[in-house]
């Protein structure tokens, strides 16, 4: 089969990003036009970092060509393609990039939610992207506004509920455990990778907080009691 012609985007991402950004300087205080800039230079890093795993093989090509070049012909991600892009990488970015490789608090994980819904909506607007896919953004931009300093906040209760666990324990296991159901004070976990599945007990307010779907990062060990929280590292939506 014969291979289609992919050129870089008249109008890539980061030119996107930046006009976007232009508009908010014309309406919104420079404190909170900070807060935009800052997300979206995370979004670009999220976007240069992982959305080559999206392409077909011809934009795969087309990416690995300029990728690699050297000088003044080297470019990245949001240099090459167009905002079409945008929306489909959405979820790494508020799903991994922000809770995993981003140290921040609930204000920036909330705001990352904030100005992802607002993208959405510009894009639209401007008709860079078709509507079906904006909603798509906006929708996962406002349940992560509320998610994500949620997650984060429920990670800092565990994690001190965890470090008072002194039960002896027979049996360890480390990785990310996915909330299966909430008890009023219990999370049922399923081990991701083993496929294993425990109750642990949580306080109150951590179960009341938490969401089914949601996963835990951490070590859990069983105890002549059942099982037990050891350790907690992050909690994702």
């Amino acid at each position: 089969m014969a291979r289609r012609t992919v050129k870089p985007a008249a109008k890539p991402i980061k030119a996107v990003f930046a006009e976007f950004l232009a508009d908010q300087h014309r309406r919104l205080k420079p404190k909170t036009v900070s807060q935009y800039e800052w997300v979206l230079e995370l979004f670009e890093a999220s976007l240069d970092g992982y959305a080559y795993q999206n392409l077909d093989d011809d934009e795969t090509a087309l990416w690995e060509e300029l990728y690699n070049a050297r000088g003044p012909d080297h470019r990245e991600f949001c240099q090459v393609f167009g905002p079409e892009k945008i929306p489909e990488n959405v979820g790494e970015f508020l799903g991994y990039f922000m809770p995993h490789k981003v140290i921040c608090g609930q204000d920036l994980l909330r705001a990352a939610g904030t100005v992802t819904k607002k993208l959405g909506k510009w894009l639209s607007g401007k008709g860079y992207v078709e509507s079906d896919s904006a909603d798509l953004m906006t929708d996962r931009g406002a349940r992560a506004s509320k998610d994500l300093p949620a997650a984060e906040a429920l990670s800092q209760v565990l994690a001190a509920h965890a470090a008072t666990t002194t039960a002896a324990v027979t049996k360890r296991l480390e990785g990310y455990f996915q909330v299966r159901s909430v008890g009023d004070t219990s999370l049922d976990l399923e081990q991701m990778a083993g496929h294993a599945k425990m109750t642990v007990p949580v306080p109150p307010r951590a179960a009341k907080a938490c969401k089914p779907g949601w996963t835990i990062s951490g070590c859990v060990g069983r105890s002549a009691r059942g099982w037990r929280l050891l350790e907690v590292w992050n909690v994702y939506t």
